[in-house]
């Protein structure tokens, strides 16, 4: 026998259709005179000064954004798995969060042309690895590699390093802390860590390869159907690139340190 849904059950599904605000498109986003986008707390990216204002690398990329497109920036943090169920449902209107543009994320969201690119670097010991030429030359049992148990990256160093001894780590402070106490002579890690490292260490710790070796491209996700918003935001990727804007900005947050003060004594990773 099929049971109806009580009247209670079936109220509170209708409010929750009632509250689920629609996606916005471009214009909608011009005519009110707002952007929100959400972000991801996690620094450089994005990150509360002690003032509690939100700074990173996605909050100077979307007030940039919003103020090229004529509108005030709503900046909004969410946990990464919230994000795109917060586009689809309407509380935000892009992302700008690091997001790598995958093709099962594709099937949700419409991605933007890369406006970011991170990846897997090396990090190595500088005096244990003085000999070393290029990345082959550690592909020898005489050399101990770090990654993290379980990342992409130790999968990285089992097909790029086979012959190294692959030492596996628990978490990032643990490898970073045995590359600097000379334990293993390479660490492949996510970017911004291994050069993080080196610029706090730029006396045991290097970066010699100045390309990720594996790489990640980031791109603005917005809803699907609204050409307009994609073509704005790739038109804006390719005029921010062109006037250095944004590779300036890219630098300060990821490769330079300065940003550091304004976090205070808070943590910087």
């Amino acid at each position: 026998m099929r049971i109806s849904p009580s009247p209670i059950l079936a109220l509170l599904a209708a409010l929750s259709v009632a509250h689920a605000a629609p996606a916005r498109t471009l214009q909608d986003v011009r005519n009110t005179g707002t952007l929100r986008v959400g972000v991801t707390l996690f620094a450089p990216w994005a990150a509360r000064a002690p003032n509690g204002d939100l700074i990173g690398f996605e909050v100077d990329v979307a007030r940039q954004l919003a103020a090229d497109m004529g509108v005030k920036a709503e900046v909004l943090p969410y946990e990464l798995g919230r994000l795109i169920p917060a586009l689809e449902s309407g509380e935000i209107d892009v992302i700008a969060a690091g997001l790598t543009i995958t093709p099962d994320r594709a099937l949700h969201v419409n991605f933007s042309a890369p406006y970011a690119e991170g990846g897997i670097a090396l990090a190595t010991h500088s005096k244990k690895t003085a000999n070393v030429a290029n990345l082959q030359d550690l592909n020898s049992a005489a050399y101990k590699v770090a990654a993290v148990e379980g990342s992409v990256a130790q999968e990285l160093a089992k097909r790029l390093l086979p012959r190294a001894e692959l030492k596996p780590f628990e978490s990032v402070d643990a490898a970073s802390t045995a590359l600097l106490k000379g334990e293993v002579d390479a660490y492949l890690e996510d970017e911004p860590v291994p050069t993080f490292l080196a610029l706090e260490n730029p006396q045991t710790i290097d970066v010699p390869i100045d390309r990720p070796l594996l790489v990640s491209k980031a791109g603005f996700a917005v809803i699907k159907g609204d050409a307009d918003f994609l073509a704005f935001l790739n038109a804006w990727i390719v005029a921010r690139d062109a006037d250095t804007w944004l590779p300036t900005t890219e630098a300060y947050w990821f490769k330079s340190l300065r940003w550091r003060d304004r976090l205070g004594d808070g943590p910087h990773r």
